[in-house]
């Protein structure tokens, strides 16, 4: 049995053992190396994060069973999308489909910012007070059926194989908690390393409380897509032991932290800022 057939026959353990893996690593690095002190109790905010992802996980089982693999399988057995229609080997097709879903990943993440319903929605990711590991779990239900739902579309359109969707799936994952991490590494390694992938120093500027730095290195995997269509910045101005972290509309523990409370954040108050495409936004930066 070859790997791909391996992680295909066995992709919810392979998953479940990446998932858990990194969760650890990162955790380890966080009390081993901190890069920022955290304002809130550490249980109470992974008990209330890891609540969330574990809401999210029935409420997909529950609402798409086979997720975006069995998606890819159906797509196959009909000759739906593009890898279907052009002659690619295997694995080119596999590593153009982890690529193209990641820069598809990178526009769905800028439309949650730029326009304002699907910001609502969004807003519970960022209003968390602290940046660590929990962060890059902590979604709204309506945030991960949304990226159901457009995952499915993009499936459809390319039929990329399933390894390629598994593969996604798994460094979407892994990569999340990691640039996420509260974790210390030398500014030699980062700035190497963020010409590669995006690095938690590259990322927690898109969780600056301010708006400039919010609306900027939206990539979760690779950071090509913000440097080559102008959205990455390299430091927040307060620095990173500095900047203050979440939104300036929700600083009220119970309603950032507590899991009731994150529910309704997307039914709470007027969009008025952060949204990319409103007129204001850009002026005095």
């Amino acid at each position: 049995m070859s790997v791909g057939e391996f992680v295909i026959r066995h992709e919810v353990y392979v998953r479940l053992g990446f998932f858990f893996g990194i969760l650890a690593v990162m955790a380890l690095w966080e009390l081993a190396a901190p890069r920022r002190r955290l304002t809130v109790s550490k249980v109470f905010r992974w008990i209330n994060n890891l609540g969330v992802v574990f809401l999210n996980s029935f409420l997909l089982r529950f609402a798409f069973p086979t997720a975006a693999v069995g998606m890819a399988v159906f797509a196959l057995e009909h000759g739906w999308g593009l890898f279907n229609h052009f002659r690619l080997t295997y694995w080119a097709a596999v590593v153009l489909s982890v690529v193209a879903m990641d820069f598809i990943i990178y526009l769905q993440h800028v439309m949650l910012h730029a326009i304002p319903i699907f910001w609502r929605i969004h807003r519970m990711h960022h209003a968390d007070l602290d940046f660590d590991v929990t962060t890059g779990i902590r979604f709204h239900p309506i945030e991960i059926i949304l990226s159901m739902v457009i995952k499915f579309a993009v499936v459809v359109m390319l039929g990329p194989p399933v390894l390629g969707v598994i593969m996604f799936e798994v460094i979407l994952n892994a990569t999340s908690m990691f640039n996420h991490g509260n974790v210390r590494m030398p500014l030699s390694v980062d700035r190497a390393l963020r010409w590669f992938i995006v690095t938690p120093d590259m990322h927690r500027v898109h969780h600056s409380v301010e708006e400039h730095e919010t609306n900027t290195n939206f990539g979760f995997n690779v950071p090509w897509w913000d440097r080559l269509l102008g959205t990455y910045r390299d430091q927040p101005h307060l620095g990173h032991e500095g900047m203050i972290i979440g939104l300036r509309g929700f600083r009220d523990t119970k309603r950032c932290m507590m899991l009731h409370g994150m529910l309704a954040i997307p039914f709470i108050g007027k969009i008025t800022d952060y949204t990319i495409n409103r007129r204001t936004w850009g002026k005095g930066q």
